[in-house]
């Protein structure tokens, strides 16, 4: 079997390399250059020490290795959705749209085409279940699980995925590193949106669409409470940032028209939270688990990458999908993703945008 192995460097994509090898597989490692650091005015190199990691990785174990460059297409397609959705006063997420458009989408077109699978460093597994279908489910690692990312690819994504260290704790992970000598086994977990390497998102969002002063107001009172340089620079549930002395403040709404950010006071201010979450554009990953038979589904769900499922009943309305949850949620943010899991909180069914 022929497969491509996406090696970044870090000790999870490292590691799967090793775990491949020992399963008999000889994988093609592709590094992806997706990094913004050596365009547009960005100097900073964090992907010459991966790079070096991930050649030390493949002459280890005897692996052909390709550099690729998906610069232009991520800037076209993650990039730009990215601030065209701040732009709208949304809460993007870059991450998930990486995994769908490059990861998974134009490296399957270029080069991926050419391999059974693909392999990859998430925690994440997939499961066949007795339809014969692949679907995306969670990993052993519950705090590491990164389905909430993946939320958003296809079928025929997710049919050639492997995810090697889907069945480790991160522990586990980090001790095969330090047993094999791998040169990232003490190296920091990567934090952050991938294109963006060690740059700051604000001084990012400020270089494509500037500043421009708001008032913060009170959304109890309507007492202005100070200013800010511009609603694209902060999100539903945001704690820090604010600049506000006697807090905590949480973003709880923004004015998009006139630019006005409206805070709310406390540890558990009320209004940060909701009950109901809708989405748009939801799509299945594998199928829909409940053909027609549709009217109020109990499920598990995600509004953010987090260790904790939140439990709720899913319905269909129109062409928006509600959940309703058992517990208050705090920051529901539209322009992020629900992503529904199943009520066992392990196969991982499908996304939609939250509007």
């Amino acid at each position: 079997m022929e497969i491509a192995a996406l090696v970044s460097g870090g000790v999870d994509s490292s590691v799967t390399v090793h775990l491949l090898k020992e399963q008999g597989y000889d994988p093609t490692i592709f590094y992806i250059k997706i990094g913004m650091e050596d365009e547009h005015g960005y100097i900073d190199c964090p992907s010459e020490e991966d790079i070096e990691i991930t050649t030390f990785i493949a002459r280890k174990y005897g692996c052909k290795l390709e550099i690729v460059s998906l610069q232009k297409e991520y800037w076209e397609k993650v990039v730009d959705y990215t601030i065209q959705s701040v732009k709208r006063g949304l809460t993007p997420n870059p991450d998930m749209m990486c995994n769908k458009l490059i990861k998974f989408g134009t490296f399957e077109e270029r080069f991926g085409k050419d391999f059974d699978k693909i392999s990859t460093g998430h925690y994440a597994t997939t499961t066949t279940l007795k339809d014969d279908k692949i679907y995306l489910s969670t990993a052993k690692d519950k705090v590491k699980d990164q389905t909430y990312f993946l939320g958003q690819i296809n079928y025929l994504q997710v049919a050639k995925l492997m995810f090697p260290i889907g069945n480790l704790l991160k522990k586990e992970v980090r001790d095969i590193a330090i047993q094999t000598k791998l040169p990232s086994a003490t190296r920091k977990d990567s934090q952050g949106i991938c294109f963006l390497g060690k740059i700051n998102y604000n001084d990012f969002i400020k270089r494509y669409l500037g500043e421009k002063e708001g008032k913060i107001i009170d959304f109890e009172t309507g007492k202005i409470l100070g200013k800010h340089k511009g609603y694209w620079f902060h999100t539903i549930g945001q704690r820090k940032g604010l600049g506000l002395s006697g807090g905590p403040w949480f973003v709880v709404k923004k004015d998009i028209e006139q630019n006005i950010i409206y805070a709310s006071c406390g540890y558990d201010p009320e209004t940060q939270y909701g009950m109901t979450v809708n989405l748009a554009g939801f799509d299945f990953i594998t199928d829909n688990p409940w053909k027609e038979d549709f009217d109020k589904k109990e499920i598990y769900f995600k509004i953010r990458h987090t260790p904790d499922f939140t439990k709720g009943i899913l319905e269909r309305i129109g062409d928006i999908y509600r959940i309703s949850s058992e517990d208050k949620i705090q920051g529901i943010a539209a322009g992020q993703f629900g992503v529904i899991y199943d009520e066992h909180a392990h196969i991982c069914i499908g996304s939609g945008m939250i509007i």
